[in-house]
């Protein structure tokens, strides 16, 4: 069986693989120091799990998990965190909490080998739905492109565009695709600032410059950039309240 450290601790990643020792069926395929490391060294070994460091520099270990489109089973390791924490004992995904035991990590690796490694990645996909709406997840997005990851704060954001399975970013550097759904950004987006003026855009309300009448019962939002964003009956009466008008 394969596994991956990923953590930017020497001493974390140290105490992982002298625990290790004790099980010989374990190959240690690869030791990573951050985010952008582990997504490359999982599409290179295909692991059977690995232990993931969640406050990484860069990208931290949630966000890593969402650039991955088949992540494998992990056992996260973190100092305290109430939130993360709360959410891995609601979704059954086991978490080292640092410093931990010798006896605590046999307790979790015998657990990840006797579960159905289905059961384990259907968990994390669900803890992730659950962590993206958390403070520490819903002031960025992270996409790939073209092999590399890119960061986009929010406010960077000039809107969203629906794009069947995913969801196009707009901002003052182009387009950026996320596999995510329009709902799910209604849903974990400051909706003070972000509103779905339409069924398929959600715009960032502090970049509208005028709004005009369009066609029956429709208006479009023009923003800073030029660009010209459909507004929906619903999506008017929406943006009027968020306005003020």
């Amino acid at each position: 069986m394969k596994v991956l450290i990923i953590d930017d601790e020497p001493l974390a990643r140290i105490i992982v693989k002298e625990y290790l020792q004790a099980y010989p069926q374990i190959e240690i395929a690869q030791e990573c120091n951050d985010g952008f490391e582990g997504i490359k060294a999982i599409q290179q070994h295909q692991p059977d799990l690995i232990f993931l460091d969640i406050q990484m520099p860069k990208i931290n270990g949630f966000e890593m998990l969402e650039l991955i489109d088949n992540p494998p089973a992990v056992i996260f390791t973190t100092a305290f965190d109430e939130y993360a924490i709360k959410a891995f004992e609601s979704h059954a995904v086991d978490y080292l909490l640092k410093p931990f035991s010798k006896e605590r990590f046999d307790k979790a690796l015998q657990k990840w080998m006797e579960s159905n490694n289905a059961n384990a990645k259907t968990n994390t996909q669900s803890l992730l739905e659950s962590v993206s709406h958390s403070p520490m997840q819903n002031n960025r997005i992270v996409v790939k492109l073209a092999g590399k990851i890119k960061i986009i704060p929010v406010d960077e954001i000039f809107y969203l565009e629906a794009a069947d399975d995913y969801v196009k970013v707009f901002t003052k550097e182009g387009s950026f695709l996320k596999n995510k759904t329009m709902n799910y950004f209604e849903n974990t987006l400051d909706a003070q600032h972000f509103v779905r003026t339409h069924r398929s855009y959600i715009l960032n309300v502090q970049l509208i410059t005028r709004i005009e009448p369009y066609e029956k019962d429709s208006h479009l939002a023009i923003l800073k950039s030029g660009a010209q964003v459909p507004v929906s009956k619903t999506g008017y009466a929406k943006l009027k309240q968020v306005l003020g008008l």
